[in-house]
């Protein structure tokens, strides 16, 4: 089991996610095809050229996946028992081709559930940057974990 049990959690604990994923046109194409986005600036590269960025800017709810995704491994794998919400999710940043993305995770709160004493609640807050430093994405993530 990779993730930790809510036990293992203290407010502070900090990880940076090791595996880092560069970003491809296939991956951009295949999600906005897959979740019916017919956004332009994701699909279109004469648009995309055309618009402020001059390019094609990644799909934002891919960003935010990948964010997760990168984080699960640390954190959550094999302990989770339901994710219970997301909170003040901001992209500063766009993400674009080619980026190389890597997370980086801390733990704001901990708490036993109230109504399952098998359980904790610990938020993440989760970061996405990219190969330059700049932020691309941030969230809370409220995590339902088992106990010891």
């Amino acid at each position: 089991m990779a993730g930790r049990t809510f036990d293992e959690w203290q407010v502070g604990d900090r990880i940076d996610h090791e595996i880092r994923r560069t970003v491809t046109e296939t991956d951009n194409l295949l999600f906005s095809v897959m979740t019916h986005n017919p956004q332009p600036l994701h699909i279109d590269a004469e648009a995309a050229r055309a618009s402020e960025f001059g390019q094609i800017l990644v799909n934002g709810t891919f960003t935010f996946a990948l964010m997760i995704g990168l984080s699960v491994g640390d954190t959550t794998l094999g302990t989770l028992v339901a994710n219970l919400g997301y909170d003040k999710l901001v992209m500063p940043k766009p993400v674009f081709i080619g980026d190389t993305m890597r997370a980086r995770s801390e733990v704001t709160e901990v708490r036993v559930s109230k109504s399952r004493a098998d359980a904790g609640i610990v938020t993440f807050q989760h970061e996405l940057a990219n190969q330059r430093d700049e932020v691309v994405c941030r969230c809370l993530r409220m995590a339902l974990l088992k106990r010891k």
